[in-house]
């Protein structure tokens, strides 16, 4: 039977991101370090730099924004629990998020109001406000 491998100490941040489960690929997380949208210890780095389990990670995905600090490394990418174990996420921030989510909750959407096609009376109304 084969001895278990431990755990590297170093890997590269793009595999890390994506090992715990920010990005669906690896192509997604290394065009986000790209763009800027992750930052490695404050500062702006490169998808192929090393990060080491206490690196402080900033990332902005969408309108959301996280700051973690890697707690482990994986050798793979596994089911979301255990991804979850490999960072831990600053209260800060988890109150941040939760505020967003809030805001977006209480907001309403702009399509809500919008189901299917117009009836003739709202096709009438878009031509006399168009003037067609």
């Amino acid at each position: 039977m084969p001895a278990e491998k431990a755990p590297p100490e170093t890997m590269r941040l793009d595999k890390w991101l994506w090992a715990a489960r920010f990005f669906k690929t690896r192509s997604l997380a290394t065009q986000a370090i790209e763009n800027g949208r992750v930052k490695l210890n404050g500062a702006r780095v490169k998808p192929a730099r090393e990060v080491r389990a206490s690196d402080r990670l900033e990332l902005h995905l969408g309108e959301l924004e996280w700051t973690v600090t890697v707690r482990a490394l994986a050798m793979q990418r596994g089911p979301a629990p255990v991804a979850q174990t490999l960072y831990e996420e600053d209260p800060q921030s988890v109150a941040r998020r939760e505020a967003q989510a809030g805001e977006r909750k209480l907001a309403a959407s702009p399509a809500a109001a919008i189901k299917g096609r117009p009836t003739k009376r709202d096709r009438r109304q878009i031509h006399r406000f168009t003037g067609d």
